[in-house]
C-alpha cells in the first residue's frame, strides 16, 4: 500500500452559474464531454456509471459517489493498474455569479508511482479544466444515451 496522493488543478473560471455547472456535472452521461478523444476509446456510460478505455490504464470505471449540491460532485473509480481513486470537483461562486471550478485527484500511490503519476495527473487535470472553461452547453443536460 502506498501513502494518499493528491493532486490539484489550478481553479478554473467557467461560464455558468454554480447550479448550471452542479445539475450539468451530477448526472454523469455528461463526463464524456470532458474526456479527449485522443486519449480514451470504447466509452460506455449510463446514469449510474461509465467506463472507458484510457491509454496505458486499461478500463477505467467511474461513478458519483458523493454530491453536495451546489458545491461539491465526487466521483470515485478503479483501473487495472492504479489504485481506487477519488476525483473532486469543487464549485465555487465567483463574486461576478459565475462559477469557478477546482478539481483534486486522490490516489493512493507508493513513492515511486507517485512520482512516475505526477506529470500525466497534472497534465489530464490542466486539460479537463481548459475543456470545462471553453465549454458552453451546461443547459444542455444529456437524457437517456
Amino acid at each position: 500500500m502506498g501513502e494518499l496522493s493528491t493532486f490539484e488543478s489550478r481553479t478554473g473560471r467557467l461560464d455558468c452559474t454554480p447550479d448550471e455547472v452542479y445539475n450539468f456535472i451530477s448526472d454523469i452521461r455528461n463526463f464524456e464531454r470532458f474526456i479527449p478523444s485522443e486519449s480514451s476509446s470504447s466509452f460506455k456510460i449510463n446514469q449510474d456509471i461509465c467506463t472507458v478505455r484510457v491509454d496505458m490504464l486499461g478500463n477505467v470505471k467511474i461513478w458519483i459517489s458523493e454530491k453536495k449540491k451546489p458545491e461539491r460532485v465526487v466521483f470515485a473509480g478503479n483501473a487495472p493498474q492504479v489504485n481506487d481513486f477519488n476525483v473532486v470537483l469543487d464549485i465555487l461562486n465567483a463574486e461576478t455569479g459565475k462559477a469557478e471550478a477546482k478539481i483534486t485527484l486522490l490516489v493512493e500511490l507508493n513513492p515511486l508511482m507517485k512520482m512516475v503519476a505526477s506529470g500525466a495527473a497534472s497534465q489530464f487535470l490542466e486539460t479537463l479544466i481548459v475543456e470545462m472553461e471553453k465549454f458552453r452547453d451546461w443547459k444542455d443536460i444529456r437524457q437517456g444515451s
